[in-house]
């Protein structure tokens, strides 16, 4: 399947044993009961169809300021969970189904956090859907469509549910199928950027809010074989950073709002130099202040920390820390950014690093949750 074969493209799945696990496992799939403290609640998405199989969707929580993760329940009827948003009334959350040839995306009542309830699934109109965002006008749900190249609109009803597509916009790979792997809005909600691996490219989207249609505006073609995967926005709006998972790179970009063109501007090395193997970025993230820029670096299996300078122009790579796992496809930071959380999809773990609020280092990994084939967290 599409999906599976995503997972396994850089030999990410199927590895023997769980790891060694630090702190608590999340030994079933059974509810086991809300805690007393809920604490923060957040939720891990792992592949059920990819050995070891995983849950699909987990709730989890921390109790005040310690760092350890705690299972609450899993969640039944989210299959291959792999990439959550929340509407901005934080009642809503959408979830993506990486069903291939069928993905579908979710939408589960979260007006309690720590007891999702599942409202419906709609079809993505594509196979694979890796990631999804909820618009900043709260009309429509964005997903990109990996299996099948593609992006997706999918209208909010009244209640939070998802109504079928207003549209679909399928990507054409000049060298490889196009691989839509990411989709959002800019910073002032005028334009929308779907990240494609396969092609190579980044492309702006204008969106009608009131029909729910997309009108290519921009194509940025990056070199070949760059492989496009995920970006983020600096604080201020006027400069990207585009994580590239066939080559060890970031990319800054600038970012004009007025005209909705993305420039590339510089290309940084996400791993020291003379690394060989393996190396194959996974997510990339940004602080709060803006001041660094995180990325995870499969293979090696890092965080990648990167100081921002020249008011965003400028990203430096000052340290490689291990993120006690094995395959980082995703990092989180905690709301209050003083813990990474990383989600090793090989070893089946989800790792926490403490975070120097002065330096912005992450440090020595300080406890784990083992969580079969997981792929993110996300905290509510």
């Amino acid at each position: 399947m599409a999906g599976l074969s995503r997972r396994t493209f850089l030999g990410a799945a199927g590895a023997a044993g769980l790891g060694t696990v630090l702190g608590t496992q999340l030994a079933s799939a059974a509810p086991t009961g809300c805690p007393q403290d809920a604490g923060t609640v957040a939720y891990v998405g792992s592949y059920t169809s990819t050995p070891p199989a995983g849950h699909g969707l987990d709730v989890v929580s921390r109790t005040g300021t310690a760092p350890a993760l705690t299972p609450v329940r899993t969640v039944a009827g989210v299959p291959d969970a792999s990439w959550f948003d929340r509407s901005h009334d934080g009642r809503t959350l959408y979830v993506t189904d990486e069903g291939d040839p069928n993905g579908a995306i979710s939408a589960l009542d979260v007006t309690t956090a720590n007891s999702p309830r599942l409202l419906n699934s709609v079809s993505s109109q594509g196979s694979a859907p890796t990631h999804l965002s909820v618009h900043s006008s709260q009309k429509y749900v964005l997903a990109a469509n990996y299996g099948s190249g593609s992006v997706v609109v999918l209208p909010i009803l009244a209640g939070g549910k998802l109504g079928p597509a207003t549209d679909v916009q399928q990507h054409q790979g000049a060298e490889r199928d196009a691989h839509a792997h990411q989709v959002v809005n800019d910073p002032t909600g005028q334009w929308v950027l779907s990240v494609d691996l396969g092609a190579d490219s980044v492309y702006v989207y204008s969106l009608d809010t009131g029909s729910g249609k997309l009108a290519l505006h921009q194509q940025v073609t990056l070199p070949s074989g760059a492989g496009p995967r995920h970006l983020v926005f600096h604080a201020h709006g006027r400069y990207a950073y585009l994580a590239q998972e066939l080559r060890p790179e970031i990319t800054v970009l600038s970012w004009d709002a007025a005209a909705g063109k993305l420039t590339p501007l510089a290309v940084v090395p996400a791993v020291p130099a003379g690394s060989t193997g393996d190396l194959f970025p996974g997510e990339i993230t940004v602080s709060q202040d803006a001041k660094f820029v995180y990325a995870t670096v499969r293979g090696p299996n890092t965080i990648a920390t990167f100081s921002v300078s020249g008011g965003g122009t400028t990203l430096n790579l000052v340290s490689s820390v291990d993120t006690g796992g094995d395959w980082p496809r995703h990092v989180a930071l905690s709301p209050d950014e003083r813990w990474f959380y990383v989600s090793n999809q090989r070893s089946g773990t989800v790792t926490w690093l403490p975070r120097d609020p002065a330096t912005g280092l992450p440090g020595a990994v300080a406890g784990s949750l083992a969580v079969p084939s997981v792929n993110s967290v996300f905290f509510a």
